[in-house]
């Protein structure tokens, strides 16, 4: 996976030889992350120092995405009435609008810098961890509201683009896959932090006090925010390239890819978000706290992923992902009608571990499916570029996944009583697309013949 997520963001640095300086505002000039003179005396550094910053905003704006995934289960108890539907919508709204930030989110590093823009993107996660804390004693809110309020913790999904943008300008091409392979599991980690988190602490001695779920992030939130403004840099040559989206969305390939890539990150996110209310209403006798198990061997699972499609190729280990991940989701739904709950943990936990390495081989696939065939370096250069692009159209479209899994079980509880009619069409999905990934990038007989994709 290494170089593979270099360009997630659709950005590519533009590197300055001039001498490195410092300016006021804690901007940087000269960075040249390929100069290994200035990379081993002070780059590396100064790299890492960001990094790991940029890894604890993230993983903050990963956890207030998730939040409600955690809270909507809660709700009932503290006096709200909803629906199933409802219950689904609070889930699914936050992914879609996480998911529409990604791609503006992606050019406000250049714009603002990235230290800059990392403090701005992490105090606007006050707002909708302070706003659920106010509507969460509310009972009587009106659903309409209660919705609005759900819909601002998409700002923390956003963060992600940013985040894997800044610090792809960094690092040099060598050492960026696993920078940003940190940077994507470190943010991947604030799902599963969150579900374990909340039940903890929203148990008082008063009872359930659900306003406790929002206000545990405001000291974080204004931590992250002072180690930024203190620490971090803004880098005067970080330049992005809105051309490479013009380029990719021109691709066929972009739009395939970026199908697939619904399936796996779409998949981890739609049913993180999800699995703490299955959970409370298809197995009442059971703690909602084992939920966050999921979120996290399916982080861990993710840059596995890219090493295995390191050696064996992502397309292949995408198609043995889908296969693991239908297979994961008929087992559970046996388990479903058996009522039986080790089962059904079992099978999701295997579901998201196949997701989480689906995501790390989807990555893996992109640079060199559009690698392929250059024929000089100029076309090399505008393939570098399409691929960049797609990385972050892949990455914008595929977490709508998180919109459409939670959607897709409302729908099919309204229609036959329980979600087992969404998880057959899920796996057929899977079927598709595992097909579709074969037929394009594996197949002998197609377009890339032998080439490991």
């Amino acid at each position: 996976m290494a170089t593979q997520l270099a360009t997630d963001a659709g950005t590519t640095p533009v590197l300055d030889t001039a001498p490195l300086t410092h300016r006021p505002g804690r901007w940087i000039d000269g960075w040249n992350p390929e100069d290994s003179g200035q990379w081993a005396s002070v780059g590396r550094a100064i790299a890492r120092r960001n990094l790991g910053l940029s890894i604890f905003a993230e993983f903050l704006g990963f956890a207030v995405w998730a939040l409600w995934s955690i809270v909507v289960p809660q709700l009932p108890a503290a006096g709200f009435v909803l629906t199933v539907d409802q219950m689904f919508w609070l889930i699914a709204l936050p992914s879609l609008v996480g998911a529409t930030l990604r791609i503006p989110y992606t050019f406000a590093v250049p714009i603002f810098g990235g230290r800059n823009w990392t403090i701005v993107s992490a105090l606007l996660l006050l707002i909708p961890t302070i706003a659920l804390a106010v509507a969460v004693q509310n009972p009587q809110l009106g659903f309409p509201a209660l919705l609005a309020v759900a819909a601002l913790a998409g700002v923390g999904g956003g963060n992600f683009a940013s985040s894997m943008a800044n610090i792809s300008f960094f690092y040099p091409e060598k050492e960026k896959g696993r920078a940003l392979g940190l940077n994507a599991a470190g943010g991947n980690l604030g799902t599963a932090a969150v579900q374990f988190a909340v039940p903890l602490v929203i148990v008082g001695a008063a009872g359930l006090e659900l306003e406790r779920a929002g206000l545990m992030f405001v000291p974080l939130v204004l931590i992250a925010a002072l180690l930024a403004w203190r620490y971090m840099d803004n880098l005067s040559n970080a330049k992005a390239d809105p051309r490479s989206y013009g380029v990719a969305a021109r691709a066929r390939h972009t739009w395939i890819i970026s199908f697939i890539y619904i399936g796996t990150f779409g998949s981890f996110i739609g049913f993180s978000g999800a699995f703490p209310t299955l959970l409370k209403n298809q197995f009442p006798e059971v703690t909602i706290s084992i939920a966050f198990a999921g979120a996290l061997v399916g982080s861990i699972a993710r840059p596995l992923g890219g090493m295995l499609a390191d050696k064996l190729g992502g397309a292949r280990v995408t198609i043995v992902a889908f296969g693991v991940m239908a297979t994961g989701v008929v087992c559970a739904i046996f388990a479903l009608r058996a009522h039986a709950f080790g089962p059904f943990l079992a099978s999701f936990l295997v579901l998201f571990v196949a997701t989480g390495a689906g995501n790390g081989s989807v990555y893996r696939m992109i640079p060199a499916v559009f690698r392929f065939g250059a024929t000089d370096d100029e076309d090399k250069a505008r393939r570098i570029k399409a691929a960049a692009g797609c990385l972050g159209i892949a990455g914008a479209v595929g977490a709508f996944g998180g919109f459409l899994i939670p959607r897709g079980f409302a729908i099919s509880t309204s229609a036959t009583g329980n979600i087992q009619a969404a998880l057959w069409v899920i796996v057929g999905l899977y079927l598709v697309m595992s097909l579709t990934t074969w037929a394009v990038y594996q197949r002998r007989s197609g377009s890339f013949g032998a080439t490991v994709i």
